[in-house]
């Protein structure tokens, strides 16, 4: 087996975490900490479920069948071209990018602006143009990847998250809050699906191909080689990512008792930040947003542009410079407007890709044929499209009243389980029948 060297996987494991590493992982974790408070542990055990080893499994998925396009082709091909467009497009241009470039300035710049804040569209044009340039320019050579960021962004990153948890040693908060909402009554559910918001299943889907290739660019050629480095190096991301979510998890429960509860996760890691470190804690705030959202740009320019490239005439190159260009004009102009046409998107295929995650894994296991694809992709496809269709146009959840689990938003997972096991057995019995009539015969 060729194996890649230990400082290779490290630096590859890093990557990965780095294309991860969003705003929304930065946010998410200690907010799920203030409302879980003394149920933390068991809202966190839900969450890294969705938010890390899924991801991770689909990372490794991606990189077994060489792309998302051959793995969703077993559910059928029209199926995959279509699921794979709206993947890359959804959380690419439509919505990943221009939210990972206007978040950094809203949630740790402009909320601190003072006096200046009539200035706000133009500090968030000024930051956004500088943003996208540099990711532009990190993004054109995707071979170099590992230099740009393994070695130099995500250990930036990760130091100053050391720095903040050590930190909150040298100035300790008081104690855990009380839990509140779902959180008190089902705090694993609610840390499932919180797990959802940091969209990194879906966003793996894109990434798995480009760890595979920066793998293949570090000199191991043979595939089944590259698949077990990728579990090598995705289960070190893993391990990395349930490190730093534990403990801004763990921050964001003892700060609630010294706040009380925020209305969203920037307000939270701002409180932990400038408790810890005082005003000077607005600009290291400020610093951490923008390296999480650069890196993960990086990482959604890098694969759509070579998932757009390989279908069009135009070269990779040119794609990095549109998206770059779109992404810059999208975050300044309409945002909210996408958002109200991407988020209900993205609810809608998060539950087929980790449908289509897991059936890839049970194929480890089980031979699985095409009908049990597109059976059980077909039922949670349905199921996730009625569940938007109830939220968003009748917003009264009549249509799936009664299903189980409706209530905590997995109405998808009962129908799809069972269209599974009865296509699996029904194809079972079918082979079971078959060699006991080759053996008479």
């Amino acid at each position: 087996m060729q194996k890649l060297s230990r400082k290779n996987t490290l630096f590859v494991s890093l990557t990965l975490f780095s294309l991860f590493f969003g705003a929304g992982n930065l946010i998410f974790p200690p907010f799920l900490g203030e409302s879980s408070g003394s149920h933390t542990m068991l809202s966190l055990a839900g969450f890294y479920i969705t938010a890390v080893c899924f991801p991770i499994f689909a990372v490794i998925a991606i990189s077994k069948h060489r792309g998302l396009f051959p793995l969703a082709s077993k559910v059928h091909p029209k199926f995959a071209l279509v699921f794979t467009f709206l993947i890359y497009l959804s959380i690419g241009p439509l919505l990943g990018i221009p939210r990972a470039g206007s978040l950094p300035f809203e949630m740790a710049v402009a909320p601190f602006l003072g006096s200046l804040a009539r200035y706000q569209q133009i500090g968030l044009f000024l930051f956004t143009f500088v943003f996208f340039t540099i990711a532009y320019f990190i993004s054109k050579n995707p071979t170099k990847l590992v230099d740009r960021m393994g070695k130099v962004l995500t250990p930036l990153l990760l130091v100053l998250m050391i720095i903040v948890f050590v930190g909150s040693f040298i100035k300790p908060f008081d104690g855990f809050t009380t839990p509140i909402g779902n959180y008190q009554t089902t705090p694993f559910v609610q840390g499932f699906l919180d797990g959802y918001l940091t969209m990194d299943t879906i966003a793996a889907l894109n990434f798995g191909l480009v760890i595979a290739q920066i793998i293949q660019s570090l000199g191991i050629t043979e595939e089944s080689d590259v698949v077990k480095n990728t579990v090598r190096s995705g289960l070190f991301a893993g391990v990395l990512l349930m490190i730093v979510y534990g403990s801004l998890a763990y921050l964001g429960a003892l700060s609630g008792h010294a706040y009380g509860y925020s209305e969203h996760g920037a307000q939270t890691l701002a409180h932990i930040i400038t408790h810890i470190f005082g005003p000077v804690g607005v600009l290291l705030l400020a610093i951490i947003f923008t390296l999480a959202c650069l890196t993960t740009s990086v990482g959604l320019i890098t694969s759509c542009s070579q998932y757009f490239s390989s279908k069009t005439r135009y070269s990779y190159k040119n794609w990095v410079i549109a998206i770059s260009i779109w992404s810059f004009i999208t975050s300044n102009l309409g945002l909210s407007k996408i958002l109200k046409i991407s988020v209900p998107l993205l609810e809608a295929i998060y539950p087929i890709a980790m449908v289509l995650i897991v059936l890839s894994f049970l194929e480890l296991f089980a031979e699985l044929k095409h009908s049990v694809y597109k059976a059980t992709i077909g039922v949670t496809t349905l199921m996730s499209m009625v569940s938007i269709i109830d939220v968003y146009v009748f917003t009264n959840g009549s249509l799936l009243k009664g299903v189980p689990l409706n209530g905590q938003g997995l109405a998808w997972v009962v129908p799809a389980v069972i269209s599974f096991v009865l296509i699996q057995m029904n194809h079972s019995f079918k082979d079971k029948k078959k060699n006991a009539t080759t053996v008479h015969s």
